[in-house]
């Protein structure tokens, strides 16, 4: 499958965020947006960090935002926000944040192959850089190999 498609209302450039809490409910609220998730997947994200840390900054300047399938997931999705400032996480390495990632997936063998290609996408340094500088939706897709639909 690799990454679900990424929708208009799933991208958003430029966002205000005062702390990671922020920046997580910035990528909720565009996995909501796009129909993908409920209100309840963005509070599990935010659960998520603050249970097991910033684990979710999985490079510099990148986090990867998500939380285990269950019902508040009404289909794959798949969010990106950059963040006018960069916003710290609380990670000893990869701080601050520019770029975050939404993931949401319906069932558990998805959500494998999606971290698999994130995993594959960021193998490359620059991406994180170019999907900070991105204007437009259309250029976040085309940098991440994805569709509309």
């Amino acid at each position: 499958m690799g990454l679900p498609p990424l929708p208009d209302p799933a991208v958003v450039l430029g966002a205000s965020a005062s702390s990671w809490r922020d920046a997580l409910r910035t990528a909720g609220g565009a996995l909501v947006a796009s129909g993908s998730t409920t209100d309840a997947y963005t509070d599990a994200m935010i659960a998520m960090v603050e249970q097991h840390g910033a684990y979710i900054v999985i490079s510099p300047g990148l986090a990867f935002a998500h939380a285990r399938p269950g019902s508040s997931v009404l289909r794959d999705g798949l969010a990106v926000v950059t963040l006018a400032e960069p916003v710290v996480f609380g990670h000893p390495h990869n701080d601050p944040v520019s770029v975050v990632l939404g993931l949401a997936v319906a069932e558990v063998g998805t959500h494998l192959e999606s971290i698999g290609a994130i995993a594959n996408l960021f193998n490359d340094p620059t991406v994180t850089s170019r999907l900070a500088e991105a204007t437009d939706a259309d250029q976040v897709r085309s940098i991440m190999g994805v569709s509309t639909t």
